[in-house]
């Protein structure tokens, strides 16, 4: 099974692929974000191109749980994702991800303050690697 995984941002959507039977996730780029409807389009594109048969999104919840604007946003933008596709979309927590990103980062010598870019594409390879690890687990 084929997945594509996002991390959806105000002004970039990080994306990261794999596959779930050999439990690769993969950087795959970043999205732009423009309008809602673009954003969808463009993020359909994106799993046609992989061939992805699962996209995952990664909602970001507060600490215990709580919901905050940008988890309304991103519940939004899932919802308007289903709508537009006959994929699965499964949701998964992506708490402390960006930061934990960062810190990845800085352990390779980059400097994650220059490229937003590729903080949110690795947020989206951790998704994706929570995604994959709670399979593992059931």
């Amino acid at each position: 099974m084929r997945l594509l995984a996002l991390d959806v941002g105000e002004r970039r959507i990080g994306l990261a692929s794999g596959v779930a039977e050999v439990g690769t996730a993969l950087p795959a780029g970043v999205l732009q974000r423009t309008r809602l409807a673009q954003d969808i389009r463009a993020v359909l594109d994106a799993a046609r191109q992989r061939q992805s048969d699962v996209i995952v999104v990664g909602i970001p919840y507060l600490d215990g749980g709580e919901e905050s604007s940008q988890t309304k946003q991103v519940r939004g933008f899932v919802r308007a994702l289903r709508r537009e596709t006959t994929l699965p979309v499964h949701v998964v927590d992506e708490a402390f991800t960006s930061v934990e990103a960062e810190g990845l980062l800085r352990d390779a010598g980059l400097q994650p303050s220059r490229d937003r870019g590729a903080v949110d594409e690795a947020a989206a390879v951790l998704i994706l690697r929570r995604f994959l690890d709670a399979r593992s687990e059931t």
